[in-house]
C-alpha cells in the first residue's frame, strides 16, 4: 500500500469516528482524530458530547492509557485543531506538548477564534501541517456547524413526504402513511441529529404530534418548536404535557392571550413573543435569530404547505438550507385540487425566478425514495 492510500484510510477512520458524536455535540462540530506511528493506527478519538474532551485530546488520552510514546507520531484530524480556551483547553497545546511530527487536517475551521490560528500555532512550534486532505468528505460532516458559525442562525432543513403524483394527503385529508416504516424510521434518525424540530400550529392541531425521536437506545431528543400566532396550543396536547421532559418552545403574537401563556408556562412550555410580518404571522427571520441566540444550530421543519412556503419565500428571501423530500410509491389523485401541495401559498411567477436545488444524496427504502437537496440560490 502506498503512502497516499494509507493516508486516505487513516482519514476515513477519523471521519467514521467523528460520526459517533452525531446528535450529542451541538452546537460544536463533529470531529474525529486518528494517531498514527510507524504507519500503524495506535489510537483514535472523537468529540463525544458538548463540553467534553475534543477529538484530539480524546485520542491522546486513549494512547496514554496504553502507555504509548507519542513523540514523532502523526495526527489525522477532520477539523483544524482549536487554539483557544473554551470549555476545554486548546488542542494545539496538547499536540505540541506531545511532540507530534505532523498533523493532517481535513476541514478549515471558520470560527473566528480558530480560522487558521490553529495551523499557525502548530507550524510556529515546529510541527508540519498538511491542510485540506479529503476536504470535501470532512466538510460534509459539519455543514450545520459551518452555517451556524458564519450566520449565527440555525441550519434549516425542510422535510416532507409526497406521493408519486406529488400530494401530501388524499382528497379526504388522510396522510398516514405516504411512506413505509423504513423511511419513517430514517426521519427519526434525522430528528436525533438536529437540535430542534419545528412545526406550525395547524399541523399540531390536526395531528397532536410528539415531534420527538423514537429510536431505541440512547439518542438525543430535539427541542420542539411550534409557530403559533394566536397561541392555540392546547394545554392537553402531547407537546404541552411532555414539556417538562423534553423542551417545548412556542412563538406567538405579542397580542396573544396572556392567561393561556401562563397556563402553558406552568407546564414548562417556553412561550416567546415574536413580531409579526406583513401578513400578521410570526416573523420567521426573528424566530431563527432567537433560536441562534439560544445556541440552536439546526432545525428540522415538519409541517404543512403554508409554513414550508413561507420558509422558502419569506419576504422574498429563502430561509431554507436543505430539503429532504420523501417520495412514496403511491398515487392519490386530487380531483383537480392543489390544497395538499407540500409548498403552498407563496411562489414565483416565472420559471427563471425559481429556487434552485442541488441534489446531494439519494436514499432508497424499498420502493420509497429520499432525495436530499441543498438550496443553491436565494430569491
Amino acid at each position: 500500500m502506498n503512502e497516499q492510500s494509507a493516508q486516505k484510510i487513516f482519514m476515513e477512520r477519523a471521519i467514521e469516528a467523528a460520526k459517533k458524536g452525531e446528535g450529542f455535540v451541538h452546537p460544536n462540530p463533529l470531529v474525529g482524530a486518528v494517531i498514527v506511528k510507524d504507519g500503524k493506527i495506535i489510537a483514535e478519538g472523537y468529540h463525544h458530547n458538548y463540553g467534553n474532551l475534543h477529538a484530539e485530546r480524546d485520542a491522546i488520552k486513549n494512547a496514554k492509557e496504553k502507555n504509548i510514546d507519542l513523540k514523532g507520531a502523526e495526527l489525522y484530524v477532520t477539523l483544524e485543531p482549536c487554539c483557544h480556551f473554551g470549555k476545554q483547553p486548546p488542542c494545539t497545546h496538547a499536540i505540541t506538548e506531545e511532540k507530534f511530527s505532523r498533523v493532517i487536517i481535513g476541514s478549515r475551521d471558520p470560527n473566528p477564534l480558530v480560522n487558521g490560528k490553529g495551523v499557525s500555532f502548530l507550524r510556529e512550534n515546529g510541527i508540519e501541517v498538511v491542510q485540506d486532505f479529503m476536504k470535501k468528505e470532512c466538510d460534509e460532516l459539519n455543514e450545520i456547524f459551518f452555517h451556524y458559525v458564519q450566520n449565527k442562525t440555525p441550519y434549516v432543513i425542510v422535510k416532507y413526504a409526497v406521493t408519486a403524483d406529488g400530494l401530501t394527503a388524499t382528497s379526504a385529508g388522510e396522510s398516514k402513511w405516504i411512506t413505509n416504516e423504513k423511511a419513517r424510521l430514517n426521519v427519526h434518525k434525522t430528528r436525533s441529529n438536529v437540535m430542534a424540530v419545528a412545526s406550525g400550529i395547524g399541523t399540531v392541531l390536526k395531528d397532536d404530534p410528539m415531534l420527538n425521536c423514537r429510536l431505541e437506545g440512547n439518542h438525543h431528543q430535539p427541542v420542539r418548536i411550534v409557530l403559533d400566532t394566536n397561541l392555540s396550543l392546547p394545554v392537553n396536547s402531547k407537546l404541552a404535557e411532555s414539556a417538562s421532559e423534553i423542551p417545548v418552545m412556542v412563538f406567538c403574537s405579542p397580542f396573544a392571550d396572556k392567561s393561556k401563556k401562563e397556563q402553558l408556562e406552568k407546564l414548562s412550555v417556553e412561550v416567546l413573543e415574536s413580531p409579526l410580518n406583513d401578513e400578521g404571522k410570526i416573523s420567521l427571520a426573528y424566530v431563527l435569530k432567537i433560536c441562534g441566540e439560544k445556541n440552536i444550530d439546526s432545525i428540522l421543519v415538519e409541517s404543512g404547505g403554508a409554513l414550508n412556503s413561507s420558509l422558502f419565500f419569506e419576504n422574498e428571501k429563502c430561509l431554507v438550507n436543505e430539503l429532504q423530500l420523501y417520495v412514496g410509491n403511491k398515487i392519490f389523485g386530487s380531483y383537480g385540487s392543489s390544497i395538499f401541495s407540500p409548498v403552498r401559498g407563496k411562489g414565483v411567477p416565472l420559471v427563471s425566478q425559481a429556487i434552485s436545488l442541488e441534489l446531494k444524496k439519494i436514499n432508497t427504502f424499498d420502493s420509497d425514495v429520499e432525495l436530499i437537496y441543498k438550496v443553491k440560490s436565494e430569491l
